[in-house]
């Protein structure tokens, strides 16, 4: 059964993450030059695999106690906050451009871009961790995909758009609030046990 809870809250917090990360400047830049939807098939399907990895590895921990866990994940979580806080933006780096434009090759660029650049990402290690804490990998790997979807999406067809409205510094910071709140949440449950 899927809770609508932990897929909102997951995908609210995975959103928030992902939007000022390189992964929508990368979309942004393939959506310019290729097919959107051919671009979206490929990061999508990347996003896919990086989300299963990361659940997979959250639902390891679960077979730990659970006040070590909510310890783990406390902690992980107030890193992931420092990260993001303290994230300097980097320069764009340069994409090539396939000499074919079919589906097979643009989608290909796309999946292999977002599978290289997002392995070990903060987004997948925060995932890693939802899972572990709500023991639930089908409500989190849900609002996980959701969540690197919309941003993928949002970067393809219209990032240059969002980012002239919405200044990345405050979504980086409402990203590390909700991540010093669920920190410190699990921080709690693991001392009052």
């Amino acid at each position: 059964m899927i809770s609508i809870t932990v897929t909102a809250l997951v995908f609210g917090v995975i959103f928030l993450a992902e939007l000022p990360d390189k992964t929508a400047l990368a979309g942004l830049v393939l959506g310019t030059r290729y097919r959107a939807g051919y671009v979206f098939a490929g990061v999508a399907a990347a996003f896919l695999v990086h989300v299963v990895l990361a659940v997979a590895a959250g639902s390891v921990l679960t077979l730990l106690p659970q006040r070590l866990v909510h310890a783990i994940t406390g902690l992980l979580f107030l890193g992931g906050a420092a990260m993001l806080l303290l994230h300097k933006e980097e320069g764009e780096e340069e994409i090539k451009k396939p000499a074919d434009q079919s589906f097979w090759k643009v989608a290909g660029t796309g999946f292999m871009l977002i599978l290289v650049a997002e392995f070990g990402d903060l987004t997948q290690i925060m995932t890693a961790n939802l899972a572990a804490r709500y023991d639930d990998p089908i409500s989190v790997g849900l609002g996980a995909v959701l969540g690197l979807w919309a941003v993928a999406g949002l970067g393809i067809v219209g990032g240059k758009a969002l980012m002239k409205k919405v200044p990345l510094r405050l979504i980086t910071q409402i990203a590390a609030l909700l991540m010093v709140a669920l920190g410190a949440w699990s921080l709690y449950e693991a001392v009052a046990g």
